[in-house]
């Protein structure tokens, strides 16, 4: 669109685009009734802000609606999914006749948004993280060099999430000026009204304070919004806040700004009557049935083999260090690679890569969902993204995760610090329950190196997998065990000792592995036979050959695990052989219990029992 030289749109342009929010309005409202089910009214007032956006601000290919060199819309209130999928429709992306397939079960226009539908990057129907995912998409076009820009569609009500101000927050750090949000205040949450109602100027005081460019406008007034669009893409140095004063359901009179609508389709009658007060309209066409699902998303790129581990047998290195470590020597030969952390880099040593290429590395600070959500948006730009920090505070990201997983994202996290063995800063520091976490996410994939090279060699399989891909590293150093050219599949598992006369076989990983040598050194003194093996990846775990293994002591297995007993290693374990049908004739799993406390890590590893010495005495009662 073009404006007169004065700066008006010329009437005629802005008349098209009123008429696609009066298209937006009807084809959302016919959706969620046919559907019988949906969020007509909250569609309804973000109309003209997503006309706007998509048929004047944005730069937007329909046949390629995902495209690096394209602007990227994120609808953080998810639940407004059909005013979306009839934006894309307006736009070419697919016919509006799909419009009326929402939220069937052969449908790709699902109830909340997924990155099935073109034009979609992120799954959005947990709200606040819209924002984040955002400022991903935003940094991934930096990143990639592309002078593409990015809108997110918010909800007030979602506003009183935390997540928000996060990804506020680091916007305006890394001064992210092709990132535009667009705050839609109907005053109208689920239950009642909103926190601040239609006080507009709290929202932009905020956005301000946290160093954005912000306006309020009256959201249904559309040469305002256009106008507030157009001074945006002039902002440099600093992200954009657009705060639109609107109501939920208008301009309909029997919606408009009433309380009991929200998730509540219109009945046929009702419908009739609302598309009458909008003009009236013809009826849309039968739909054909043909899908229009994204057939492809991203995935991480092929890369050359980076430089091997280099280490000495025995040699004392931490696997956070290694983690660094690999960070670096892929970095060197994957351009996709990038790195966020908590703020604590200089533990979990993702600061390596950040010392050789500082371009590479991003700050998120102490705001855990605000990076995983900014992952999820780098990698939607092609990106490979490492999210680094301390296994125990990924639990205050885990809906991102959760989200993500939704998304078909492909991230990899990094969780240091696991278990009682990171020692005297006790137990609000101990990662405990994280292995469980990760082994809900549908398709994740869980690793938890020993030593430095399985450390190194499991991080780039982290970043050739798709999906989410978890690494667990520990805080101690802990000795060199394999050879520099040790392989490490997935799944898989090392077995480290075994002879014919083994009785149980003993699972570990990480520093219970470690303990399990060890008793294997003292009972092979008394006389019994043991086979150690190391687990490093605990999903997806390679069911038939560990079974042969167990079948070979007897059926007879023991897990030692620095984690709770709950969804840890020995869960994982038991688990995947009773459902592979191998036979059991003596089981024990030995794991964290209770709440633990400061101390030194070898002492919590012998009070917690998971030392050597419960070890033994438990293979001698097996």
């Amino acid at each position: 669109m073009t404006t007169s030289p004065q700066g008006a749109m010329p009437p005629a342009a802005l008349a098209q685009i009123r008429e696609k929010a009066r298209r937006l309005r009807i084809e959302s409202m016919r959706a969620t009734t046919a559907a019988g089910s949906g969020h007509p009214t909250s569609c309804l007032s973000a109309a003209e802000l997503v006309a706007a956006t998509f048929f004047h601000a944005m730069k937007f290919d329909p046949a390629d609606p995902n495209s690096i060199a394209g602007d990227r819309f994120v609808l953080s209130k998810g639940h407004a999914a059909p005013v979306l999928y009839a934006a894309l429709a307006e736009a070419g992306v697919f016919p509006v006749s799909r419009l009326m397939t929402l939220r069937q079960f052969t449908s790709e226009l699902e109830g909340h948004p997924t990155p099935r539908v073109p034009g979609v990057d992120a799954a959005t129907g947990s709200l606040g993280q819209g924002l984040s995912v955002g400022a991903g998409l935003a940094l991934g076009a930096r990143v990639k060099k592309s002078s593409a820009r990015v809108y997110v569609l918010l909800g007030d009500g979602e506003m009183a999430e935390g997540n928000v101000w996060e990804a506020a927050a680091f916007a305006a750090h890394w001064k992210l000026n092709n990132l535009t949000a667009l705050v839609d205040v109907n005053a109208l949450g689920q239950s009642e009204r909103t926190m601040y109602r239609h006080d507009t100027e709290v929202y932009r005081r905020k956005f301000e304070a946290q160093g954005w460019q912000a306006e309020t406008v009256d959201g249904h007034d559309l040469a305002a919004v256009i106008a507030t669009l157009d001074r945006a893409k002039s902002v440099s140095g600093r992200p954009q806040a657009i705060i639109a004063r609107t109501e939920k359901g208008y301009p309909i009179s029997f919606l408009r700004d009433k309380d009991g609508w929200h998730g509540k389709a219109l009945s046929k009658e009702q419908l009739e009557k609302a598309i009458a007060e909008l003009g009236g309209a013809a009826e849309i066409a039968p739909d054909p049935g043909r899908s229009y699902e994204r057939k492809t998303l991203p995935k991480p790129p092929d890369f050359p083999a980076p430089p091997a581990p280099a280490y000495q047998a025995g040699q004392m290195v931490a696997t956070r260090e290694a983690y660094g470590t690999a960070l670096k020597k892929l970095a060197a030969v994957n351009p996709a690679i990038v790195a966020l952390d908590g703020d604590v880099k200089n533990s979990t040593f993702a600061e390596a890569l950040g010392e050789t290429d500082p371009t590479r590395f991003f700050q998120g600070y102490i705001a855990e969902q605000n990076i995983v959500g900014v992952a999820v948006g780098m990698a939607a730009q092609g990106l490979v993204p490492f999210v680094a920090t301390f296994a125990c505070f990924l639990a205050r990201a885990y809906d991102q995760v959760r989200m993500a997983a939704i998304s078909r994202s492909s991230i990899n996290l990094c969780g240091s610090h696991c278990g009682v063995s990171i020692g005297e800063d006790g137990p609000s520091q101990m990662g405990l329950e994280d292995l469980a976490m990760f082994r809900a996410i549908p398709g994740a994939t869980v690793l938890y190196p020993s030593d430095a090279v399985a450390a190194e060699r499991l991080t780039e399989t982290a970043a050739r997998r798709e999906g989410i891909c978890y690494i667990r590293t520990t805080r101690p150093k802990l000795p060199v065990i394999y050879a520099n050219d040790e392989k490490f599949p997935v799944p898989g598992f090392k077995v480290l000792r075994q002879s014919a006369q083994d009785r149980v076989t003993v699972i570990g990983a990480g520093v219970t592995l470690y303990e399990a040598l060890k008793a294997y050194d003292e009972l092979k003194s008394k006389g019994v036979a043991i086979r150690v093996i190391d687990l490093y990846c605990l999903k997806p775990i390679d069911v038939a050959a560990l079974g042969e293994q167990v079948r070979a002591t007897g059926g007879r297995v023991m897990t030692v695990e620095d984690h709770y007993p709950e969804g840890g290693l020995g869960e994982a374990v038991i688990t995947a052989l009773v459902a592979g049908g191998v036979p059991l004739t003596g089981v024990r799993q030995i794991a964290v219990r209770g709440v633990p406390h400061s101390g030194k890590p070898d002492e919590l590893l012998d009070a917690f029992g998971i030392s050597a010495r419960h070890i033994v005495r438990a293979v001698e009662e097996l």
